[in-house]
């Protein structure tokens, strides 16, 4: 697996359920460096909650500070990086995470629901959670292959068997 000779030493990318924040932490742990988390970026520099950003400012505005918060932690971070679920779909973050290390954690439905909560803290699963969840992989599945090195199942996984399944893919920077 190629990686960039600067900016995160390791990328996760999958949708939401799958885990990216909690096995980011394990990671970082066991590599000794630091976790970043993009989606928590945007919330600080916005001063709010992801789902009050959708509700007052739109989707619009929240995917214009999500692009700002990977731009950054691309550029300043070195450490464990996970993007927000939708980040991917932005064609300049696609371009960006070339030649990066780039690992896709994957997760079904059926093991995403128990870990989302399919709840309103969720902006784009409202309505009904486990249709637009759904709708949103089969949009979204294409990007995260394409631009993962790794695949690793979360599916029947503790965030540690994950962790360690990530480390046995991905050899130390």
């Amino acid at each position: 697996m190629s990686a960039a000779t600067n900016g995160p030493a390791l990328i996760l990318i999958g949708p939401p359920g799958a885990g990216k924040s909690t096995v980011g932490h394990l990671l970082a742990a066991a590599w000794g460096t630091t976790f970043r988390d993009t989606d928590a970026d945007v919330e600080a520099a916005a001063g709010r909650s992801i789902p009050d950003i959708f509700i007052d400012d739109g989707e619009e505005v929240f995917r214009a500070l999500e692009r700002t918060a990977v731009a950054t932690a691309l550029a300043e971070h070195d450490g464990i990086l996970a993007l927000g679920g939708g980040a991917v779909l932005d064609e300049g973050t696609q371009a960006a995470l070339a030649g990066r290390r780039v690992v896709y954690l994957s997760v079904s439905l059926a093991h995403a629901s128990p870990r989302v909560g399919l709840s309103g803290n969720r902006p784009l699963l409202v309505g009904s959670p486990r249709r637009q969840w759904q709708v949103l992989m089969d949009a979204r599945r294409p990007v995260y292959t394409a631009l993962a090195s790794v695949e690793v199942s979360t599916d029947g996984r503790s965030p540690e068997q994950v962790r360690d399944a990530v480390l046995a893919e991905v050899a130390l920077p």
